[in-house]
């Protein structure tokens, strides 16, 4: 049930059973290039108003959507198929971000003072300012329409950048909601969203100061392309494989569970699902038998009480079914699941055993309801294969030894790790959100580095005591000036009073 997308209309439908949601005007590049004038244009008095103010609005938004919850919701579940439950992560949870920046915003926007680096410097009174890009571009995907819109949003605007988003042509409804939110409120016009394909995020690329990109890794090199031809600054969200290493010591129990939920929540279309498990061979039965049997109990809709519901695309169906079926072919044996729905675009939850790394299913992103288990005899081997990836975004390790659990960690390419645990990173505000490899560029959220991100720096030196009529080394040069430079310079980089001094210069080993 894919969206249709003529010249001038776009058609959102219904995950579940196709049925149509609605009909919107596709935004050109002149309608864009428009907007983005017009945000611009606010965006001057939006910065001057200062952290305080913008916090305020902020925090009014937070409101405005926790009070229309229930028509969020609603609509989220019509344009992505989620069951309730993941829909409210969406609709609730994620307002943590604006509450986030909105309490944090003045104090991560203060000026910096800095210590000087040495006697060059000591002259100087040193600090950072920070000064927001005018226009932040946002291209979100359609897994998560609200999260991965106010992941950014928030940061951005508490900034003090104006934002115009691009939700993915699949699942436009929601953000543009949201959004309404922004403007029904009353807040200053900094914040717009456009609807369209591909073409209509080339032209918010090219519209932005700054570019924050969520979605595939081939559109992801795309996006990056074009920035680097107008030198513009970007971040990249990208593809994921993330593996979960189960240890002959770990809470079988908690792990079965975790890695479920894990492969299995929004119907594993997460960018940190658990899409590939290594587990230890002395405890490898005892794992899958229990990973089956909690599959295996879980129920498929959109109903309420239903555990996975559908998946936004048809493509995405057609890729996990072609990674379960080729896995068969070659061996593999299915547990639970492997079945494609009869209506919309629902794939049964699947649990798959006897696999490798010879199969798509466990070097391909499959983003969809299916958990590949492999065999391996000890850690070492877990990690090896874990690493076997062009992906490096996160990985979860089961285990009872905490020590051994760090170590590990330490031991994955993955810009998160999470230890007995699953997505719990993703609302860690203070942790930097990132990918490793071909899984990204840059990160989101981390503390400060999440607003500083939509900032530029600014370097300000002033003297300390009152300045001089000239400095020693301004014109004109002289002899005399020359040599009481040389000294003054040597005074400055040599280490030790003997260096210092020029004392020895001969034997300066």
């Amino acid at each position: 049930m894919r969206t249709r997308t003529t010249a001038a209309a776009l058609e959102v439908r219904n995950p579940a059973d196709g049925s149509l949601v609605a009909t919107l005007p596709v935004d050109g590049r002149e309608r864009v290039e428009h907007i983005a004038a017009d945000l611009r244009a606010a965006q001057m008095s939006w910065a001057e108003s200062g952290p305080r103010e913008r916090a305020r609005w902020l925090r009014r938004w937070r409101d405005w959507i926790l009070a229309h919850t229930d028509e969020l919701t609603d609509l989220l579940q019509a344009e992505t198929g989620k069951v309730r439950p993941d829909a409210l992560v969406e609709t609730t949870a994620s307002c943590e971000f604006i509450t986030y920046y909105a309490d944090h915003a003045e104090g991560f926007l203060a000026d910096e003072r800095v210590r000087s680096s040495g006697l060059l410097s000591l002259p100087k009174r040193l600090s950072k300012t920070y000064r927001p890009y005018p226009l932040v571009g946002l291209i979100t995907p359609w897994n998560f329409p609200i999260t991965l819109f106010l992941m950014d949003a928030a940061p951005a605007l508490a900034a003090g950048c104006a934002v115009l988003a691009k939700s993915s042509e699949e699942t436009p409804l929601t953000c543009a909601r949201v959004i309404d939110g922004w403007h029904e409120i009353g807040a200053p016009p900094v914040l717009a969203h456009v609807v369209g394909t591909g073409d209509t995020g080339a032209a918010v690329v090219d519209a932005a100061d700054f570019v924050q990109f969520t979605g595939s890794t081939d559109t992801g090199r795309a996006v990056a392309l074009r920035c680097a031809e107008q030198l513009k600054p970007l971040s990249l969200e990208l593809g994921g494989k993330d593996p979960a290493i189960v240890l002959e010591d770990a809470d079988l129990a908690r792990a079965a569970d975790g890695v479920a939920w894990g492969g299995l929540f929004n119907a594993g279309q997460v960018c940190i699902s658990v899409e590939r498990v290594y587990v230890v061979s002395e405890v490898y039965d005892d794992f899958v038998a229990r990973l089956a049997k909690r599959v295996q109990a879980l129920s498929q809709g959109v109903a309420a009480g239903d555990d996975v519901g559908a998946m936004v695309t048809e493509k995405q169906v057609e890729i996990a079914e072609r990674h379960i079926s080729e896995a068969v072919a070659a061996g593999a044996k299915v547990l639970a699941g492997g079945t494609r729905g009869a209506i919309g675009n629902f794939y049964a939850p699947t649990v798959l055993v006897d696999v490798d790394h010879t199969m798509a299913c466990m070097t391909e992103e499959t983003f969809g309801p299916t958990i590949p288990v492999m065999r391996v005899t000890d850690e070492d081997e877990a990690v090896r294969l874990a690493n076997d990836s062009v992906y490096g975004l996160s990985a979860t390790v089961w285990t009872r030894d905490h020590a051994r659990g760090q170590r590990v960690a330490r031991r994955l390419d993955a810009g998160a790790v999470n230890i007995n645990d699953v997505f719990s990173n993703l609302f860690a505000m203070t942790l930097p959100h990132s990918g490793w490899k071909a899984s990204g560029i840059g990160a989101r959220l981390g503390g400060s580095y999440g607003l500083h991100k939509y900032c530029r720096v600014q370097a300000v030196t002033e003297p300390r005591l009152p300045a001089l009529a000239r400095e020693l080394t301004w014109y004109p040069y002289s002899a005399r000036r020359t040599a009481i430079a040389g000294k003054v310079l040597r005074a400055a980089a040599g280490r030790g009073l003997r260096q210092r001094l020029g004392l020895n210069k001969e034997n300066s080993k």
